[in-house]
């Protein structure tokens, strides 16, 4: 295995996809700069709470041939301590990637971890996690594809799934089911509450009311972190030239707001004609293919309530307001929604009554380096 630290492995590392994808369709190669500001400290705010290192695998005439990560995260609290292990590619060879796991097994092993995830992210679960083991067409960004013989090279070495990762899609133009209507129209006759779609021009305004529901809604519930609103102030400038005005719907009672409902369009769909490159010249082409081009799939990535307004209509009220509004602009053909944990049957249900169907699945492996000790799947929320 040759640990990654020139310029030149970097190039090597990348260029491991690329040559398992080259005749993969469906592959959409990701930003190189996506994949790269994982691995430096400057971007990475996870290398202040562990570390990270990644290797190439090489065959007996030094052509690469397989690739990984792996990663210590020490507020990745787990029932023993769990290291984590991405960006793995390999070609279709049981003993490869034997050898593969086994020296990330070693390395973190060194760092006293005593079992392992993978494939996830040196970062948060919005990127790059999990094995995709249904679903094989283009990825959402910052989404895992994989060629399906993985699956068999993650099992056969041992891993098991830890928790499975749901995601739902449905047709723009389709209708809902009749009850959505009957309980928006109740909330509906409430002149207190009001729904609107996010303004760019306020971003401030809509960041701070997005860290408000999101701490009140997801905060503690399910492992949730607290966000400070620099974070979301940060966060909603670097999306600014990717949103669309008309897909981020917000709900408000008395003025104070309590539901968000907030999307993107797919912005692989743009990045796919950028051959991993995202300088200059790509930026301009983006901007243009955002005004020009044709993007007909847009993504849910939050989606919340505030305790106090849960179960009474609400998210029938923002889903019915936003999807009629969207509906009518005649711009998008797909909804898909970013995946949900198998762990969480009631975001599960919501999803489902939405008419939805399944569209890919992707799978979180687990290892446990003692052999004999039980295994057991992530717990149930909600």
């Amino acid at each position: 295995m040759h640990e990654v630290k020139t310029n030149a492995d970097k190039k090597a590392f990348l260029q491991v996809a690329i040559d398992i994808y080259k005749n993969d369709p469906n592959w959409i190669r990701p930003l190189d700069k996506d994949v790269e500001e994982v691995f430096d400290p400057a971007k990475n705010k996870f290398f202040k709470k562990g570390n990270c290192t990644r290797w190439i695998l090489q065959d007996d005439k030094g052509k690469p041939i397989g690739r990984i990560a792996a990663f210590v995260n020490n507020q990745y609290k787990q029932e023993q301590p769990t290291g984590g292990i991405g960006f793995f590619e390999c070609i279709n060879d049981q003993a490869a990637a034997d050898f593969i796991f086994n020296y990330c097994k070693e390395w973190l092993r060194q760092q006293g971890m005593q079992a392992m995830d993978g494939p996830i992210n040196f970062g948060e679960r919005d990127k790059w996690w999990g094995l995709l083991v249904e679903g094989f067409y283009e990825p959402l960004y910052c989404m895992n594809y994989n060629p399906s013989y993985y699956k068999q090279l993650f099992e056969n070495y041992g891993f098991q799934v830890y928790f499975n990762q749901v995601c739902f899609a449905l047709k723009v133009k389709d209708e809902l089911e009749k009850k959505y209507y009957d309980r928006h129209g109740i909330v509906a006759a409430d002149p207190n509450f009001k729904a609107v779609h996010i303004k760019i021009d306020q971003l401030e305004k809509f960041a701070k009311d997005f860290t408000y529901v999101y701490n009140k809604a997801w905060a503690g519930h399910g492992g949730g972190k607290s966000l400070e609103e620099r974070q979301v102030q940060k966060m909603f400038k670097a999306m600014k030239p990717a949103m669309d005005e008309d897909i981020t719907w917000y709900v408000y009672y008395k003025d104070e707001p309590v539901a968000i409902w907030i999307s993107l369009p797919d912005l692989n769909q743009f990045f796919k004609h950028m051959n991993g490159r995202f300088g200059l010249l790509q930026k301009l082409y983006f901007l243009w293919l955002k005004k020009f081009g044709k993007c007909n799939r847009f993504v849910g990535l939050v989606f919340g309530i505030i305790p106090e307004f849960q179960g009474k209509g609400v998210d029938a009220y923002i889903i019915v307001e936003g999807g009629t509004y969207i509906q009518k602009l005649n711009k998008y053909e797909d909804y898909e929604m970013q995946w949900i944990g198998d762990f969480n049957p009631k975001m599960i249900n919501i999803a489902q009554n939405l008419g939805t169907k399944r569209s890919r699945i992707l799978s979180t492996y687990r290892y446990l380096f003692d052999r004999h000790k039980e295994f057991k799947r992530h717990h149930i929320i909600g």
